[in-house]
């Protein structure tokens, strides 16, 4: 048991080190060899618990994949509303916390992987469906308890999303006049909803 956990703990070590090889110097150039440097082990000793860089990968996929899922989940007060608990996920949705969870270079050259690898482009696909149905979920119990009116929360999760996916694709290649433009988009999507963007602080 004790083993088996230190191995995992190991595992877990190693994938962070790729990911801060690959932030410093970019995915492509990340090799097992700079891994195993910056951890100051061995490369025989890497291998033994990642035989290829390709399973590291898919590794370092899961490792964002749940940084990822967690802005999801507003640990700020689980016991709050249904209704302020979609408030503070729409707060982190449009937000840099999507930044400092994970370095936008390193997220982007893992996603071009899914037009390569079909086990990546699952990986993917799993966490926008499970996002999606988060929200969703989140959305109908708003709705059920009459904070909100709307037809479809379904439907209004995938625009939601829409909004999102494009204002982050198209915020990742400007510099300037970031603070407006995810303001921007973030009305939009309470649009979408039907109600008002609270203040900044008001939540």
């Amino acid at each position: 048991m004790g083993r088996k956990s230190l191995k995992t703990d190991r595992r877990k070590e190693i994938v962070k080190a790729f990911y801060a090889v690959a932030k410093k110097e970019g995915l492509e150039n990340t090799s097992l060899s700079k891994i195993a440097k910056k951890l100051k082990m061995p490369p025989s000793l890497l291998v033994h618990y990642f035989s290829t860089k390709e399973e590291l990968l898919l590794e370092l996929i899961d490792f964002i994949i749940s940084n990822y899922k967690s802005i999801y989940i507003p640990k700020e007060d689980l016991k709050s509303s249904s209704f302020k608990k979609l408030l503070l996920v729409m707060d982190n949705i449009f937000s840099r916390k999507w930044n400092r969870l994970i370095d936008d270079g390193v997220f982007y050259s893992c996603f071009a992987l899914v037009f390569q690898d079909k086990r990546i482009k699952a990986k993917f696909y799993e966490l926008h469906l499970l996002l999606r149905s988060w929200l969703a979920e989140l959305i109908q119990q708003c709705k059920d308890e009459g904070y909100i009116d709307i037809e479809d929360p379904t439907r209004t999760s995938e625009l939601i999303f829409v909004i999102s996916d494009g204002a982050y694709y198209y915020l990742s290649m400007i510099d300037d006049d970031y603070e407006s433009k995810i303001k921007l988009y973030k009305e939009e999507a309470f649009n979408v909803l039907g109600i008002e963007m609270p203040e900044p602080g008001a939540i």
